[in-house]
């Protein structure tokens, strides 16, 4: 008979209050009758277990055989494997080049495209350093190898000892979180809190110019004789343009500000247009005769250097890149969510070790107008703990991080904390890793940056179309690797929180910086940086409508952490 879904079986388990190892839910799936066995293998645990594991299952298949035999009644059957009855899972071979930096209409062509077998052709790189999904043939193999696979038909076929990855061994493991600062939150809202937040952004982004620019204070400079070469580091406190087309840049250091006149004959003008209020930059050039402005020859952003060499992991092991579940609307795509977790129950879904998920695990209650209206749960504590449920259905040896969004229970200003005690224990499920937004992840030696997202809103509002879109949201997130900072302006949409710290600073480098939000799957790479928004498990609800939001939704993009190369798998 056709296989149990092992997401059914482990939300059965759930149910009864435990959670359970993945070849125990596959031993369960591939029972003859997997409800008996579930409740044999429960009947078996001790009374004090709160997993089931491998071991628990068959001593209970083992007793309900024996019984079996002694009245001449079938029992429970071994698990199923391939070429048992059960149907393979669809060729999921590449006919063409799949596309290496595009969203899912792209995407949608390389439906049943395998990473592994994605190549480049030795070309050179584009210059803008992105991978055109019309231009894929031209990205080398240093590129991001990435594909679209549709696993909506994947069976959830089951698997023995002898099946199952033998590098699949927590020991082998090596996970570490930074940038946390849940329960470090020293701000109250005055004014001296601010102050401290910014002086803290800039010296920390001014460290990174200052090897670039001969930096010089602004109390100095408004010394310097007329005519004098001169370079400022500051924060943006005003960007206007003049009468005559030119632009004024109004830079603020700690000792004061001084204004730097960028000529529209310099060559600036798509340097400018990137510029957002309150990041810091670098403006090099020449004091005017009175010394009263700096007439600007260059600008430069702290940046990420084209020289940073990702790190790796020393084995083939896998993460799975996931945001914006939305447990609670109306629209969340439960069979999508299902069709995710049955998979990650199967052979091929074997070196996948890690889930981190970037925020807005529920819809929440109260976040837009009439939202009440489009909600299936509307109680946000019963909304967290039907999420749980769902994340029992991950196999329980899972890693799983996760961090919160503009959606969850908890402040909107960012940095947002880790969730209270309250919600943290109702999502205690597989001891999963609950950080603040952001948080910086080391995953056997992947340096992954995690970041709800919000302020990809404002970039791509103030930012030209061909820089920063919805459609492409990887490429507004190269502009905050540029800046080095995940929420540059402050006063817009980005609520910020002043903190001692400012946490939202992007210090080091990351290998990979995956964010989430926009609800639009886009991915690529910046100066050997691979950028991943993830899309959504939440179809397209009424109010997105009225704000003309597509999303991209039931995609899963799986990220081998030895080459960083990527596929998205697709469930919907």
């Amino acid at each position: 008979m056709p296989l149990e879904s092992n997401a059914r079986i482990a939300k059965a388990l759930a149910e009864r209050g435990y959670n359970a190892e993945r070849e125990a839910v596959t031993l369960l799936a591939g029972a003859t009758d997997p409800a008996a066995a579930v409740s044999a293998a429960v009947d078996r645990a001790p009374d004090d277990a709160l997993r089931i594991t491998a071991d628990h299952v068959r001593e209970a298949i083992a007793d309900s055989n024996r019984s079996a035999a002694s009245t001449d009644e079938t029992g429970y059957s071994p698990v199923e494997t391939k070429g048992s009855g059960t149907a393979d899972p669809p060729d999921t071979e590449p006919t063409s080049d799949p596309p290496t930096d595009a969203g899912p209409a792209a995407a949608a062509d390389a439906a049943t495209a395998d990473a592994s077998a994605t190549g480049g052709s030795g070309a050179a790189d584009p210059p803008t350093d992105d991978l055109s999904a019309t231009d894929a043939s031209v990205a080398d193999s240093s590129a991001t190898d990435a594909s679209v696979a549709d696993s909506s038909a994947t069976d959830a076929a089951g698997t023995s000892d002898a099946g199952r990855s033998p590098s699949r061994d927590p020991d082998l493991r090596d996970l570490a979180v930074g940038n946390d600062m849940t329960g470090r939150s020293t701000g109250t809202g005055e004014y001296s809190d601010f102050v401290t937040t910014f002086r803290d952004r800039y010296e920390r982004l001014s460290k990174i110019l200052r090897g670039r620019v001969n930096h010089r204070p602004a109390e100095a400079i408004a010394n310097m004789p007329g005519g004098s070469d001169a370079a400022m580091i500051g924060l943006v406190n005003d960007v206007r343009s003049t009468k005559s087309g030119h632009w004024l840049v109004e830079l603020e250091d700690t000792t004061g500000t001084f204004p730097a006149l960028v000529m529209k004959d310099k060559g600036l003008a798509d340097v400018v247009d990137e510029i957002l209020l309150d990041e810091c930059v670098a403006v090099e050039g020449t004091l005017a005769d009175d010394a009263g402005i700096l007439f600007a020859d260059s600008l430069h952003f702290p940046d990420v250097p084209r020289t940073h060499d990702p790190g790796g992991a020393d084995r083939h092991v896998q993460a799975a890149l996931i945001s914006d579940v939305h447990v609670g609307s109306d629209e969340f795509m439960t069979d999508a969510w299902h069709g995710f977790t049955d998979w990650l129950h199967t052979p091929e879904a074997d070196p996948v070790e890690y889930l981190l998920l970037a925020g807005d695990m529920v819809e929440g209650v109260g976040v837009y107008p009439n939202q009440d209206e489009e909600l299936d749960i509307v109680d946000i504590y019963e909304q967290y703990e039907v999420f749980a449920e769902h994340l029992k259905e991950i196999p329980a040896d899972t890693e799983i991080v996760m961090i919160p969004g503009n959606h969850d229970a908890v402040r909107l200003a960012e940095p947002q904390p880790g969730f209270n005690d309250e919600i943290r224990e109702i999502m205690d499920v597989h001891d999963a890793r609950i950080v603040s937004n952001p948080a910086t992840v080391s995953v056997e030696g992947v340096e992954v940056l995690m970041y709800h997202g919000v302020s990809l809103d404002e970039v791509i509002a103030e930012l030209p179309e061909e820089k920063a879109s919805y459609d492409e949201p990887h490429k507004a997130m190269y502009q905050l690797l540029k800046k080095r900072h995940v929420a540059p302006q402050f006063g817009g949409h980005t609520r910020v929180a002043p903190e001692e710290r400012d946490y939202l600073v992007i210090e080091d480098v990351p290998d990979v910086f995956h964010t989430g939000h926009v609800h639009k799957l886009g991915w690529g790479k910046y100066h050997n940086v691979l950028a991943v928004n993830s899309g959504c498990w939440q179809a397209q609800t009424d109010f997105q409508k009225s704000v003309n939001i597509d999303p991209d939704a039931g995609y899963a993009p799986i990220l081998d952490l030895d080459t960083l190369d990527m596929t998205v798998r697709k469930f919907s």
